[in-house]
């Protein structure tokens, strides 16, 4: 019995490819990195001006401070800088300075007419005051008794400071001799106080 088989290698249904399409989704770190990639070269560049912006600005200044020095006279620029040493030693110089022509004053003003002083001396402390020593001669123990009251009493002698009368003597004459020691403060004898005094008005 024979059997009737049709093969066919050809197939009845077109083969059709069909192709599978994907899709990705985009994940949240995706995006940061996206975010912070553009945040990084939006500060380089900003930077990147910005160097380019502060060089030439520095540039620039260089330029018009060689213009400003350039027009002022170096010669006259080096007067200026020994004048304002010479002044500024002169200044330090008179501050240092003392006159001792307002202890002189002091002294004409409370002295006695019995009583005259023959020799005078002064220096200057380590405190800054000045120390007097002074000898004289005076008509009588009295005089010198009264002449001491006058430097405590008188305004003109508060300037003076502990006075002390020593080594009383008499002469042939009968008059006596003695030694006179005080301190004066600095602010009494400042040569710029003193010199600002002569010259104001009275």
């Amino acid at each position: 019995m024979e059997s009737n088989f049709q093969t066919s290698f050809i197939p009845k249904k077109p083969i059709v490819e069909e192709r599978v399409i994907r899709t990705r989704s985009v994940g949240f770190l995706t995006i940061i990195s996206f975010f912070i990639l553009f945040a990084v070269l939006l500060i380089t560049g900003g930077l990147y001006f910005f160097k380019v912006n502060l060089t030439k600005n520095i540039t620039q200044m260089g330029i018009d401070l060689n213009l400003a020095k350039n027009r002022f006279e170096p010669s006259k620029i080096t007067e200026l800088k020994v004048f304002d040493k010479r002044l500024r030693a002169s200044s330090e110089i008179l501050s240092k300075h003392i006159a001792i022509t307002p202890i002189f004053a002091a002294l004409s003003a409370i002295t006695m007419k019995t009583v005259r002083y023959t020799q005078f001396g002064y220096g200057i402390g380590a405190d800054g005051k000045v120390s007097v020593k002074m000898t004289g001669l005076a008509v009588g123990y009295r005089s010198i008794a009264l002449q001491s009251d006058l430097f405590s009493t008188r305004d003109e002698g508060k300037n003076f400071i502990d006075p002390i009368f020593s080594n009383l003597t008499l002469d042939d004459k009968g008059n006596v001799m003695f030694s006179l020691e005080f301190s004066v403060d600095p602010t009494f004898v400042d040569y710029k106080t003193t010199l600002a005094i002569e010259e104001s008005p009275t």
